[in-house]
C-alpha cells in the first residue's frame, strides 16, 4: 500500500488532469470573502474535515440501518442527509485542493474522483429507496460506502502523511524551549519592515512598529512560504503579512489569519525588551 501511495504522488501524468481542473476553480471561486469561508477562516480551522464528518456519519448511520430490519424510512432519510451535505463539503474540499501542490494534488484528485463515485452511487441509492425498491438501495448504498471508505483514507493520507491544510508551522514551536530567548538588538530592527531572525534553528518573523515588536514564526503555517519575504498590507485598518507563496494574510500583533488559504492562525510569541535587546517566549 505504501509503494502504491508513493506511485501515485508521483505520477506526474496526472497533472495534465489536475491543472485545467485547479485553473478553472480558481476562476470560479474567486471572490476572496467565498474562498475564505470554504477555507475556514472565519472558524481559524479548516472547514473541509467537519463537514466530511457529517456527510461520512449521515452515511456511516444509514449503513448501520441498512442490516437491521424495518429501517427504511430512517436510513433512507439518512442517505438522503449525507447526499446534501456532500454539496458543501465538496466545494470546501475543492477550495482547499486547488491551492495544493503537485504531489498533493494528485492523491486528492484520485479522492476526489472516489467522491464522485461515491456520491453518484449514494444518489441513485436514495431515488431507488425513494421508489420503494429498498433492496436495490441497499445494495448501491453498501457499494458506496465501500468506495467511500477508500477515499476516507486517501484523505487521511493527504492529511497526516503529505500535511495538506495542517498547519505546518506548530510543529517549529515543539523546537523552542521555554524561556526568553534573544532575538535582535532593537536598534538594529528596521521600522514597518518583516526581518528573518532565528531562536537556534527555528527562524522567526521579527516586525517592528515604532516602539512595539512581533514575533512569529517564520515559515507559513499553510505551504512553509517565507513570511519574512513577504508584503507588509492593510487589512481592515490592521497591519498584516501576505505569504509570498500562496497568499495567506495574517495580522502581525497577534498571527490571526484574515484571508486564506490558511485555515489556522500563525504561531506567534510573546515579546519583550531587556538592555535594547528583543526577547521572545513561547506563546
Amino acid at each position: 500500500m505504501k509503494q502504491l501511495l508513493t506511485r501515485l504522488e508521483q505520477a506526474s501524468g496526472l497533472d495534465r488532469i489536475s491543472d485545467p481542473i485547479q485553473r478553472a476553480l480558481r476562476a470560479v471561486l474567486k471572490p476572496r470573502l467565498l474562498r475564505d469561508t470554504l477555507h475556514g477562516v472565519q472558524l481559524g480551522h479548516p472547514v473541509h474535515p467537519a463537514l466530511a464528518s457529517f456527510t461520512l456519519g449521515s452515511w456511516t448511520s444509514a449503513a448501520v440501518l441498512d442490516v437491521i430490519p424495518r429501517q427504511e424510512l430512517p436510513a433512507t432519510t439518512l442517505v438522503g442527509v449525507g447526499v446534501a451535505g456532500a454539496v458543501p463539503t465538496a466545494l470546501a474540499g475543492l477550495n482547499d485542493w486547488a491551492e495544493l501542490d503537485h504531489e498533493q494534488r494528485r492523491v486528492g484528485l484520485v479522492h476526489m474522483a472516489a467522491n464522485v463515485v461515491t456520491l453518484g452511487l449514494y444518489s441513485a441509492s436514495l431515488a431507488a429507496r425513494l421508489r420503494g425498491d429498498h433492496r436495490t438501495g441497499r445494495i448501491l448504498g453498501f457499494a458506496a460506502f465501500g468506495v467511500v471508505n477508500v477515499s476516507a483514507f486517501l484523505g487521511g493520507h493527504l492529511a497526516y502523511k503529505q500535511g495538506a491544510q495542517v498547519n505546518q508551522a506548530v510543529a517549529q514551536l515543539h523546537r523552542i524551549s521555554d524561556g526568553w530567548h534573544p532575538v535582535a538588538d532593537i536598534s538594529a530592527l528596521p521600522h514597518g519592515v518583516p526581518v528573518a531572525r532565528s531562536i537556534g534553528e527555528v527562524p522567526v518573523l521579527v516586525y517592528r512598529d515604532g516602539d512595539r515588536v512581533s514575533v512569529l514564526l517564520e515559515r507559513c503555517g499553510h505551504e512553509t512560504g517565507p513570511l519574512s519575504e513577504g508584503r507588509v498590507v492593510d487589512v481592515d485598518g490592521d497591519t498584516c503579512v501576505e505569504c509570498p507563496w500562496h497568499g495567506s494574510v495574517f495580522r502581525l500583533n497577534d498571527g490571526l489569519v484574515m484571508h486564506g488559504p490558511a485555515g489556522s492562525d500563525q504561531p506567534v510569541l510573546r515579546t519583550r525588551i531587556v538592555n535594547d535587546v528583543v526577547e521572545a517566549n513561547l506563546p
